[in-house]
């Protein structure tokens, strides 16, 4: 009875999907001749979320046929799968664009992708295109989503969007389709192949959040069991002490975004060339009373400076991220002079 319930509790295009795991390459071939690039994006992304899906459940689905598929055990849905049965039946361009959206962020819909992208990203990416673009992307994603967008747009931005949101009727069908192409090929492409990052540069990244003890630890252990990959990862680190790297103007915007107090915490414990960075950058009433300050903490916990570092390091990543400021990759001794 289990297996039944299991059974009936597919849904149409899942047990479509379960049809296409279990036939040959030229039979799928052959059947997606007959669908269209719609049906074809929903069944993929159907077949790569589907999982391990048990052989009983493939028995009482294939009914007659029971004795030839029941040998085949489990069936398992993956991007991999999923990819090959594509490549037999579409271009390779066209299977690109299909697993690089199922790749994206969760949705069965473009605009339930939207809705799972942050909203800086999806922002900044809006802000360049027209207004009539940007009005039907806000009323297709979720209110709360769009609400999050639009702070982000500039202020004369927004409200010709808003305009044009209630002035807006219903939309024709091809203008959609024509943002939903725009979307996927111009966007969500873009997010995918950002999403595939160098496992260096993520465990690198991982590291950078470690304290000092932990982080000299680890890198220690894995300079032992592989001192190359340690080497890599450490390139790619940004610490505190690679603050030294910044340009005046990186240094002047971090004075100005940080807290002043975890500033002044943070350059308590730091080597003689990064205060002279710090302090060389801010005016001089504000050096001495940012020394001043610094003399008045007294004794400090060894683990509440690294906190205070790693807090200025995270701030000095988002500004970055955001453009605001340029971190120099590498070992640039042009970069690491102090000005």
């Amino acid at each position: 009875m289990e297996t039944r319930k299991d059974y009936i509790g597919l849904s149409g295009v899942e047990r479509v999907s379960l049809l296409l795991l279990a036939l040959g390459d030229e039979q799928v071939q052959q059947l997606f001749k007959h669908l269209d690039e719609a049906e074809i994006r929903e069944i993929a992304l159907t077949m790569t979320a589907l999982g391990k899906v048990p052989s009983n459940v493939v028995e009482v689905m294939f009914g007659d046929f029971v004795d030839q598929l029941s040998t085949t055990g489990a069936l398992i849905g993956t991007p991999e799968s999923t990819k090959r049965l594509l490549t037999k039946a579409l271009p390779q361009e066209k299977v690109s664009q299909i697993m690089d959206e199922i790749s994206g962020p969760a949705g069965r819909t473009m605009w339930d992708k939207l809705s799972n992208i942050n909203e800086e990203l999806l922002a900044n990416f809006l802000k360049n295109e027209y207004p009539q673009t940007i009005s039907v992307v806000l009323t297709r994603i979720k209110p709360e989503h769009a609400a999050r967008v639009m702070t982000l747009l500039p202020d004369s931005l927004v409200m010709e969007v808003i305009m044009r949101m209630l002035k807006m009727e219903s939309v024709r069908r091809e203008i959609l389709d024509d943002v939903e192409r725009t979307l996927r090929t111009e966007f969500m492409s873009n997010i995918s192949k950002a999403a595939k990052r160098d496992s260096y540069e993520l465990v690198a990244e991982i590291f950078n959040y470690l304290d000092r003890q932990a982080e000299a630890k680890m890198l220690g252990n894995l300079e032992e069991s592989s001192p190359d990959d340690a080497e890599k990862i450490k390139n790619l680190m940004f610490t505190f002490d690679d603050m030294i790297k910044l340009d005046s103007q990186g240094i002047q915007t971090v004075i100005r975004i940080a807290d002043k107090t975890k500033l002044a915490l943070a350059l308590k414990g730091a080597n003689d060339s990064i205060k002279e960075k710090f302090f060389g950058n801010m005016s001089e009433r504000a050096a001495k009373l940012m020394r001043e300050d610094m003399q008045s903490m007294g004794m400090v916990r060894v683990r509440d400076v690294d906190e205070a570092q790693n807090y200025i390091v995270v701030t000095t990543k988002d500004l970055s991220n955001r453009g605001e400021v340029i971190i120099r990759k590498g070992n640039d001794a042009e970069d690491a002079l102090i000005e």
